[in-house]
């Protein structure tokens, strides 16, 4: 359920938070107070676009947050396989609103839109007169009767989608495979080539990673040898003659030691130099005993170096490892097997798709016949359930087409509707008024409160367009359906609000010159004073308090 809703610098709303119950959670006030504010933010904390005029004025960011506490195993289960970790049941719904771009989190980790709205899905559904509903989608359609069929369709449909992806599969190698006899013949060619390329390599796994290591060893002694070489032969340290740093230095001493008689200060440059000569020696000395004792094999390296090459050539062309390579040379020579034989090839691939076409009929046949059987008890019960809301004289059915093959089956369903007598049927997407559908939806929801795993529903201005008898309907409806859902429900109807388990109330005031909403709960007093407005409009007499009064102890025997 919905625990807590936190919004901020969001249109009229500076900073409020609500904590929701479970049950039927109302929320009413003036028109013009906020209320569609209140969705808004919710519907964008659930991934909807960011409208640039809903950040508040001279505000830099904006905020929504819900917090739910998720208590159904399955929907758990669902949103961990969408790769979400969650601790202590809690799920956490957020985004950051700029004037540029909003940032969507879940349990503090940054996630795409796309993704909030996948689980924002499985958490809480919004149902309202303007908003895009799930309804009018014919896909779930059919997913509403799958669910209500699903004890008698078991494990079928998990048949069905494995078979019709074998049979996709047979059928997509059916269709590449018109090959003439000169194709063949050029492809069997291209083929054994490439097949002897593998083969003469006499590629064996784990060959590629030795060598790359002893590759790497032999480089760096290549390196340090040609570096220290370098270096002995620009100080004479590796035994060759010419002019280096050694004789340059033997020569400087010998002038100098020619004169250092004549003047102190010449005699400790002699010392200087000797010194230097005396470290040219040592360090030329530890040269040649470094390269005397290291051995670098030119033809070892250049060796291991050119198998590399002729296993990273076959790399580029059969794939990244030594594994796929070889599975690349089997897979090749399976092929070379078939254009050998083609004739048998083609025939036995034929038999096959057919076979497996015959099976994906009677699964699809099977799975459509436990539909159809299923749509009529639905349809039954929806209608039942739209009677119940006022709808008089209505005709609710489903209508079948049989489509292309998919992992669902053959089956396109769609809900037909007719809210007037001597209406004909029309599909369900068709239907004009928000406020029949969210009755409509209200019915469905009611039907499917048994099978339905999303545990809050919002339903925004649910009385639109009715009044009377059908607003207390529609209220009854509400309250049975707050037994198994959470539901939180915007009204102007005291007949609904009668029945909430939690009343928050919705008002416009003027602060610093600024105008701004709040939401706030409603003790049991307060609720009934609510009440009494929204059916006494601007005065409210003791006899309209009276009113509202016992229609919250009528609404109290639905408890």
């Amino acid at each position: 359920m919905l625990q807590n809703l936190h919004v901020k610098n969001l249109a009229l709303i500076t900073e409020t938070e609500v904590e929701f119950k479970e049950g039927l959670n109302i929320l009413t006030g003036e028109t013009g107070a906020g209320k569609s504010i209140i969705i808004g933010s919710v519907a964008l904390a659930l991934g909807e676009k960011v409208p640039k005029e809903l950040l508040r004025d001279n505000e830099e960011t904006a905020l929504v947050e819900l917090v739910f506490s998720v208590e159904n195993p399955k929907v758990l289960d669902a949103i961990r396989q969408l790769g979400i970790e969650t601790e202590d049941e809690t799920v956490i719904l957020s985004r950051k609103i700029t004037s540029g771009r909003a940032i969507a989190r879940i349990n503090g980790e940054a996630v795409s839109a796309s993704r909030l709205k996948e689980v924002a899905s499985l958490l809480i559904d919004i149902h309202g007169q303007h908003e895009h509903q799930s309804l009018l989608s014919k896909k779930k359609h059919l997913e509403i009767l799958d669910a209500y069929a699903k004890d008698a369709l078991g494990e079928k449909k998990e048949r069905l989608a494995a078979c019709y992806q074998e049979y996709r599969k047979l059928k997509k190698e059916w269709e590449s495979s018109s090959l003439d006899t000169e194709e063949r013949a050029r492809e069997l060619s291209f083929l054994a080539y490439e097949v002897k390329e593998i083969e003469e390599a006499q590629l064996s796994v784990g060959e590629d990673t030795r060598l790359e290591e002893q590759y790497r060893r032999f480089a760096n002694a290549k390196k340090i040898m040609d570096a220290i070489s370098a270096a002995g032969a620009a100080t004479g340290g590796d035994g060759g003659t010419g002019e280096n740093a050694s004789e340059l230095v033997s020569r400087a001493l010998r002038e100098v030691s020619s004169v250092s008689a004549y003047e102190e200060r010449i005699a400790q440059m002699e010392q200087m130099l000797t010194d230097i000569d005396n470290l040219l020696s040592d360090f030329n000395h530890e040269i040649s005993s470094y390269l005397s004792g290291e051995e670098f094999d030119d033809e070892v390296f250049y060796q291991t170096e050119k198998r590399l090459d002729e296993i990273n050539h076959l790399k580029s062309k059969y794939g990244n490892t030594m594994e796929e390579i070889l599975q690349s040379a089997e897979e090749k020579t399976k092929r070379i097997a078939v254009l050998q034989d083609y004739d048998k090839y083609l025939n036995d691939l034929l038999t096959s798709m057919n076979r497996k076409k015959e099976e994906l009929d009677g699964l699809c046949a099977e799975v459509s016949g436990i539909r159809k059987k299923a749509a009529k008890g639905l349809t039954k019960a929806i209608a039942q359930a739209l009677e119940d809301l006022n709808f008089l004289d209505v005709q609710f059915t489903m209508e079948f087409r049989k489509t292309e093959y998919s992992a669902g089956g053959w089956d396109e369903a769609e809900f037909m509707i007719s809210t007037n007598p001597g209406e004909p049927l029309k599909p369900l997407g068709k239907v004009a008024s928000g406020g029949e559908l969210s009755r409509i939806a209200l019915a469905v929801k009611t039907v499917m409160a048994d099978t339905d795993e999303i545990p809050t529903l919002i339903f925004d201005e649910i009385d639109s367009g009715i009044s009377g008898r059908t607003a207390q309907m529609v209220s009854q409806k509400m309250k049975l359906l707050a037994k198994t859902h959470q539901i939180i429900c915007i009204t102007h109807l005291p007949q609904i609000a009668a029945m909430a388990d939690a009343h928050f109330l919705i008002e416009k005031s003027v602060e610093h010159a600024s105008t701004v909403s709040r939401i706030h709960p409603l003790r049991e007093e307060e609720s009934i004073g609510e009440l009494a407005r929204m059916l006494g409009g601007v005065e409210i007499t003791d006899t309209v308090l009276e009113s509202a009064r016992e229609m919250k102890r009528l609404a109290e025997k639905y408890e």
